[in-house]
């Protein structure tokens, strides 16, 4: 039976959802003379660039049908599921007919393992290769690459995406003998450490040689999934750290797990996923990256969970009172970091404006600290704030007021409401049969 390209678009795009891809650019490119697209380094997906643009990307995959049989994955060879592939020229048209359309601004390619990694990965560098040769497309492509492909393979990938990323999944090496049997530690950071490589002789390179092709420019990300395997908090964060600093990693994102699957390694069907969790890891992630946390600062073996109901910067807090209060007219910028409420942007601003004045608590809400979280960890020149209690429990009662809790359920304990944006969300009959004519149009060129 013959599957048209809408129907693949539709199989392809909803079996692309468990991928994340939520991440800047990072890469300012135009278009030569004759050529379309462009990539900005605000750019990202499903948000907006500084001008105020939604800048959005087609992601969607290859092929969802895979050799593989990793059990917490939708796309698993042993599920029955409705199965589609590309063929390059086919996705490379439907990319450009969306661009033009101004759909999209860009392209998320992933994959299923269709025989073997080589040949998956063949079918995608055909598929960008159109892009960025016959339609001349310079916008932004980010391109996964599948663990096990040939090193020659993935050097022509990178040079035709402007990010790539090897997803890591699980985050330790007893989790992927279990559940993803088909793969290793070892295949998943050979090409990792292999990107890596070649990025840096590629920076090194563009210094000599302005001709030099770009490897990559906008870096490499990865995505681990959380709540799938017992792996804690710590064991996560850990692991995170150690990528930042052995791949230079531009992001690694977390990706709570739904239950796809039946098995008694897994968390069972009803479970809802781990949303609170996953939010709370990015913050953290954001600590380490901006505000000179590490890992063993904010986790450690006796605490391995995160505290659900306050931040990862709070509850270290809470857990190192020795270091406060913090004087905001005398302490250091990496001390001022490390206040709840105070973040990069006003820590800043801080030291900006206490040259030429003495900060008051009405000052720093000015300059934007957030006051109900920093009241209890500051003074201004010696003095605390009116009717603050200089202990962690009178702060920790504040934030676990029933406001606070009510606030939580509604943004992340339900998340049957927390769905990625779709192409073919439903619609009332008339609506969607008039988005679909649209798609239909964009599918086969006509604007």
């Amino acid at each position: 039976m013959t599957v048209d390209v809408f129907d693949k678009l539709k199989i392809l795009t909803d079996a692309a959802k468990y991928d994340v891809a939520c991440t800047s650019s990072g890469v300012n490119k135009r278009a030569a003379a004759g050529g379309i697209g462009s990539a900005a380094a605000c750019g990202i997906c499903h948000s907006f660039a500084a001008d105020g643009r939604c800048i959005s990307l087609l992601k969607v995959l290859m092929t969802n049908v895979c050799a593989y049989d990793c059990q917490y994955c939708v796309n698993r060879r042993s599920n029955d599921t409705p199965r589609a592939s590309f063929t390059p020229r086919e996705l490379a048209e439907l990319m450009i007919n969306f661009y033009r359309r101004n759909y999209i601004e860009g392209l998320f390619l992933s994959s299923g393992v269709l025989k073997n990694p080589d040949y998956t990965t063949e079918r995608m560098i055909e598929a960008l290769r159109i892009l960025r040769e016959e339609y001349r497309f310079s916008g932004y492509i980010h391109a996964k690459a599948i663990p096990g492909t040939d090193s020659v393979l993935i050097a022509r990938l990178g040079l035709l995406a402007d990010r790539m990323s090897v997803n890591i999944e699980l985050p330790s090496q007893n989790s992927l003998r279990l559940l993803a049997p088909d793969k290793s530690k070892h295949s998943i950071l050979m090409p990792m450490g292999y990107i890596q490589n070649r990025i840096q002789e590629n920076s090194k390179d563009l210094v000599k040689y302005r001709s030099v092709p770009k490897f990559a420019p906008a870096g490499q990300s990865t995505q681990m999934i959380i709540g799938a395997t017992p792996d804690t908090d710590w064991q996560i964060l850990n692991l995170t750290e150690s990528l930042y600093k052995k791949y230079k990693l531009k992001r690694v994102f977390f990706s709570a797990y739904t239950p796809v699957a039946e098995n008694s390694l897994l968390p069972a069907l009803n479970t809802k996923p781990p949303l609170l969790r996953e939010h709370r890891l990015y913050q953290a992630d954001w600590l380490l990256r901006y505000y000179g946390f590490a890992a063993n600062e904010l986790l450690d073996q006796n605490q391995q969970s995160f505290n659900p109901y306050i931040d990862p910067k709070c509850n270290w807090a809470l857990r190192h009172m020795e270091f406060f209060p913090v004087d905001v007219n005398r302490a250091s910028y990496n001390s001022l970091l490390r206040v709840p409420g105070i973040g990069v942007l006003s820590a800043k601003r801080i030291l900006t404006a206490r040259r030429t004045t003495s900060l008051t608590f009405d000052g720093l809400k000015k300059l934007g600290v957030v006051l109900k979280r920093a009241q209890y960890f500051i003074t201004c020149s010696g003095k605390r704030a009116d009717r603050v209690k200089n202990t962690s429990t009178a702060f920790l009662q504040s934030l676990l007021s029933d406001k606070t809790r009510d606030l939580y359920r509604q943004n992340f304990l339900l998340g049957e409401q927390s769905e990625q944006l779709s192409l073919f969300e439903p619609l009332a009959d008339q609506q969607n049969q008039h988005m679909q004519e649209e798609l239909r149009q964009c599918i086969t060129g006509r604007i």
